[in-house]
């Protein structure tokens, strides 16, 4: 077939839009959830009460647990128009009720961050790796010269998870246009579909549904390789500007 399905790809009416909301999607979901997670290891690296630590570390992590279709179940029930726990609260308070589901302006909110809870816990697991490394001579010895717990943050525990965050900035960059399909899938209906419509999806339905491998598999290749190129410019800049890279 030669270049046949991926020229019907880019020509068609479809393309942009499922280009831009993957990327948008993503790179929010980027924004948002990647910095959460080192906040929060540090944070709670800088308790010394280990028993509140260890009771905040098992309520964070416990979301990560939650499978992607009762996420999405309790997603649905608590913004529900009419037994919504969070409706009820607006119209406790004088406001009216909204069908955040089918508003197109709430989605995309609505999918990053119940992703940012749900992950950021799990993810700070390797922050805290790397910051059991850090040696507690260099915390004694500031404290001795005075600092506060803020610049023992700032400057010994913060540069060394960097290297750490760096790898796993550049993993995430190489998969930027790869929005899992589960929770897209579930949350997605016909009055969200402008904005919730990205390549996963999109492969779904021509490949799966109308029965079009070929045409999804290529589509699927297109996208593995746009997310390759990616990971390896990223990985470049990030040689060139840090030291740190993958290879």
């Amino acid at each position: 077939m030669g270049l046949q399905h991926f020229t019907r790809f880019f020509d068609s009416p479809y393309f942009f839009t499922t280009i831009k909301n993957t990327f948008v999607l993503s790179l929010y979901s980027l924004i948002a959830g990647f910095p959460i997670p080192i906040l929060l290891a540090l944070i709670l690296n800088s308790f010394r009460h280990k028993k509140y630590r260890k009771v905040i570390q098992t309520v964070t992590y416990a979301p990560n647990f939650i499978s992607t279709v009762v996420m999405c179940g309790m997603l649905l029930l608590f913004l529900s128009p009419s037994v919504g726990i969070i409706n009820n609260v607006i119209e406790f308070f004088g406001g009216n009720s909204i069908n955040f589901m089918a508003e197109k302006s709430y989605w995309r909110h609505i999918y990053v961050w119940s992703g940012v809870w749900q992950g950021m816990g799990w993810s700070s697991v390797i922050y805290f790796a790397a910051l059991s490394s850090v040696s507690p001579e260099l915390h004694e010895a500031a404290i001795v010269d005075g600092a506060t717990k803020f610049q023992i943050v700032r400057y010994i525990d913060f540069p060394s998870i960097i290297p750490t965050a760096t790898i796993l900035l550049i993993l995430s960059c190489g998969s930027i246009l790869s929005v899992g399909f589960e929770k897209v899938f579930l949350l997605q209906n016909d009055l969200n579909l402008s904005v919730s419509q990205v390549i996963s999806t999109y492969v779904y339905k021509v490949g799966l549904i109308d029965n079009n491998i070929s045409y999804s598999s290529a589509i699927g290749l297109f996208n593995s390789a746009i997310n390759a190129v990616l990971l390896i410019v990223v990985n470049k800049i990030s040689k060139k500007l840090s030291g740190i890279s993958l290879w």
